[in-house]
């Protein structure tokens, strides 16, 4: 079991979006919660070190802590405009 954090900016992000569209993400982001990465994606370039989430036509960008088994949500956004 990992703790979920928003950054700041991602917790706006995600309170600006419809309530149907955050019901669908918390779902997501309850499987990352749980440690479910499967078909998640490590990033490349710039955003080494991060991972994404598929989520219909959003993306949930992330990094793991280490040992601290802490999530740190940095990005929800739609797919065209999140990287």
């Amino acid at each position: 079991m990992y703790n979920v954090a928003f950054e700041q900016e991602a917790q706006k992000e995600f309170l600006k979006l419809q309530k149907s569209v955050q019901e669908f993400l918390a779902t997501k982001i309850l499987e990352l919660q749980a440690g479910h990465f499967v078909g998640d994606k490590a990033l490349k370039g710039k955003h080494k070190g991060k991972f994404r989430k598929r989520a219909g036509d959003y993306r949930i960008v992330y990094f793991k802590e280490g040992e601290l088994l802490v999530i740190t949500i940095i990005r929800v956004a739609h797919r065209r405009e999140v990287y």
